[in-house]
């Protein structure tokens, strides 16, 4: 993993004269955010040794480089997950290049299923926390320490300093920002009600099928992340049986501007 990730950072570095502070992980219909980005270099992930390549619809495929306001940024617009077959080194390989690019500080969003009857669909969350389901863990095997310590403290995944800010800057813009716990479960299946009722039982606000691996690799390297989600279903009898991919994406869609507009002030003041 470290020399493929020295290959990989050694051959972008030598594409493009760029150190960026901020890395941002777009989910499922936000990735539109790099309209918001002075954009100086992009690079599909067909084109970087190593990088896997994403399937799912509305993941465009690429690293885009430049700066919001005055601070330098790489933004993936889109991401990989388990459920497409990757394991989780793969999936989580970019985070480990960002770190390698100059990164500090990460910001992931999703898009996800809610739970707390406080939600709706369309709601935007500030991730304060997250229980990882998934069946694979990112850290397992033979740990290596150049990039961080063989036991991980996650005792806060999500800077709680970060999330202040970030609701500083919703109430300036009148946005609504609710927090929440997040659950990862691997996919791709939408969840059932059972299941869903398992997450509200289990301490989760809201459901997704990505973001937790991400964010312990990051942690592991002791990137400061911030987490966002958008609320695109609830699972409820009511909602529960009309969910599709499709409704997914536009529902992300209609809170892309709040979400934009929260991610970019976040980078320009923090």
């Amino acid at each position: 993993m470290w020399e493929h990730v020295q290959q990989t950072v050694k051959f972008i570095n030598d594409k493009i004269n760029f150190k960026p502070e901020y890395g941002v992980i777009l989910g499922s219909g936000l990735g539109s955010f790099t309209d918001d980005i002075q954009i100086e270099h992009t690079l599909p992930y067909d084109q970087i040794p190593n990088f896997p390549v994403s399937t799912v619809e509305g993941h465009k495929g690429a690293l885009v480089f430049g700066t919001i306001g005055a601070k330098k940024v790489v933004a993936m617009q889109g991401r990989f997950h388990y459920y497409e077959g990757y394991d989780m080194k793969q999936v989580t390989f970019p985070v480990r290049v960002m770190k390698y690019l100059g990164v500090e500080k990460l910001i992931v969003s999703n898009a996800s299923g809610g739970v707390n009857p406080n939600y709706k669909v369309g709601s935007i969350v500030a991730i304060t926390d997250h229980i990882n389901l998934m069946p694979e863990h990112p850290l397992r095997g033979k740990n290596e320490r150049q990039f961080g310590p063989r036991f991980v403290n996650m005792s806060e995944p999500y800077s709680r300093q970060m999330i202040h800010t970030a609701k500083e800057i919703a109430r300036e813009f009148g946005i609504d920002l609710k927090q929440g716990v997040y659950l990862g479960l691997q996919g791709p299946t939408f969840e059932t009600l059972a299941e869903y009722r398992m997450v509200k039982a289990l301490g989760g606000d809201c459901v997704g099928m990505s973001t937790v691996p991400e964010v312990i690799v990051a942690r592991h390297m002791e990137l400061e992340t911030f987490g966002i989600s958008v609320i695109t279903d609830m699972g409820d009898e009511a909602s529960i049986g009309t969910i599709t991919h499709q409704e997914v994406l536009e529902a992300a869609k209609t809170a892309e501007p709040k979400v934009r507009k929260i991610i970019a002030e976040l980078i320009k003041r923090y």
